[in-house]
């Protein structure tokens, strides 16, 4: 990833901005997605003290998701108090133990088995397929590792399981995909595994088979990675079942928080109007992603919009 590069005073900005609450969360998500691409350790420890100190639960979780996908060892020990802090929303939580299996070290393994049995499920969940991921791609032979060009990702993304690699044409590899991923027999992490499959098939076809993922009542965590994974894809075709999850009140905050930001990565005139109904919405984290989401929109739709200073 070729990093970005600006002034010392820019960077100042960026960093002021990123920590003002008074600022619009589209600003501070600009700010925020600068500091990543900027790395190195000033930036983790301006990211580091939104995560103590804000109170935006979106916000946190959407920091600790980008220390993780930084992989810096220098983040560890900020990720692993943010995990620690069982008075924090446990969708930040989440996010911090995904992060620290993301970097993957045997410090980040030690840390995380510590939580595979946490009280909040979600955490618990994470933990267990953090735990999973290292270990896995620790095991793995060259061989195993090996993968078919239909199987190569081309999304960027430091993925919390990595992905099956089935010799079937593809659309028996979809269906095949699709009954493991839907499958609450099978273990999670296997079921992360197709699902990251049916990803990097980046078809329509795929795509509606993740989406029926979005139907598995079993774990919140599961659907809430459905609809990041549809949001990375970007295909139009998966709008109305982003849209009837975003609708469903009684849905995981965590869930319906993704659907929004899903469908401002789909960035059409549909899916803007859709979230434009939830700028208001009873749940906060949800009513921020929507803002967010339609900023996200107006950057996939703009050529001259940028990331600040990126």
């Amino acid at each position: 990833m070729v990093k970005s590069t600006i002034s010392p005073e820019e960077f100042v900005s960026t960093a002021r901005w990123l920590r003002d609450p008074q600022k619009s969360m589209a600003i501070r998500f600009r700010a925020l997605f600068t500091l990543k691409n900027i790395g190195g350790q000033s930036a983790i420890d301006h990211i580091g003290k939104v995560l103590f100190e804000d109170d935006s639960a979106l916000l946190k979780h959407e920091c600790a998701y980008c220390l993780g996908q930084m992989q810096d060892v220098y983040a560890i020990e900020i990720l692993s108090k943010v995990l620690a802090n069982t008075m924090e929303h446990p969708m930040v939580r989440h996010e911090a133990g995904e992060a620290l299996g993301a970097i993957g070290t045997d410090e980040c393994l030690k840390i995380l088995q510590n939580y595979v049995n946490d009280s909040s499920k979600d955490v618990a969940e994470t933990a267990q397929l953090a735990v999973n991921r290292i270990k896995y791609l620790r095991n793995c032979s060259e061989e195993q590792t090996t993968t078919s060009d239909s199987d190569h990702s081309i999304y960027s993304s430091v993925d919390p399981a990595p992905a099956l690699g089935l010799k079937n044409d593809d659309q028996k590899k979809i269906e095949n995909l699709r009954l493991v991923l839907i499958d609450p027999n099978e273990s999670l992490f296997k079921r992360y595994q197709s699902m990251f499959s049916l990803r990097n098939l980046n078809t329509d076809e795929s795509a509606m088979a993740l989406a029926d993922g979005l139907d598995c009542q079993d774990s919140a965590l599961f659907r809430h990675e459905i609809a990041f994974v549809l949001g990375q894809m970007q295909r139009p075709i998966t709008t109305a079942k982003l849209a009837k999850v975003l609708a469903e009140k009684s849905e995981n905050e965590m869930v319906r928080h993704e659907c929004a930001e899903a469908l401002g990565a789909i960035a059409t005139d549909e899916t803007n109007q859709i979230l434009k109904n939830y700028l208001n919405d009873d749940v906060r984290v949800v009513r921020e992603s929507a803002i967010v989401a339609l900023d996200v929109s107006d950057y996939n739709n703009s050529e001259q919009f940028q990331f600040l200073n990126n």
